[in-house]
């Protein structure tokens, strides 16, 4: 496993800000990162502010992620910064499951 720790995850997020809500610490989750994306300021803006569409990087790497007791997830970032989103995709190709990663 590359990494494994607990966070939140938000269902169905459409902005970054909404996976920065309070939550009791008995619901957050374990995971494992299966793949880190790492995009270009600019599509990591637009993925982060727009976060239900279609991702052809979340389409690649979707059958890679599941969840159960342990969730697997992609990490997609910002090239060059250490934070991004954990992303458990739905349905193949869009976030069904979103939590902040801070390193």
């Amino acid at each position: 496993m590359e990494n494994t720790c607990y966070v939140f995850f938000v269902e169905s997020p459409r902005i970054i800000e909404d996976l920065m809500t309070p939550h009791p610490v008995e619901c957050e989750r374990q995971y494992e990162i299966v793949k880190t994306v790492k995009l270009a300021k600019i599509d990591y803006d637009n993925f982060i502010t727009d976060m239900i569409a279609d991702r052809h990087f979340i389409e690649d790497y979707a059958a890679l992620c599941s969840q159960g007791e342990v969730w697997r997830c992609l990490l997609v970032q910002q090239r060059g910064r250490s934070d991004g989103v954990l992303v458990v995709p739905m349905d193949g190709c869009y976030v069904g499951w979103a939590a902040y990663y801070r390193k």
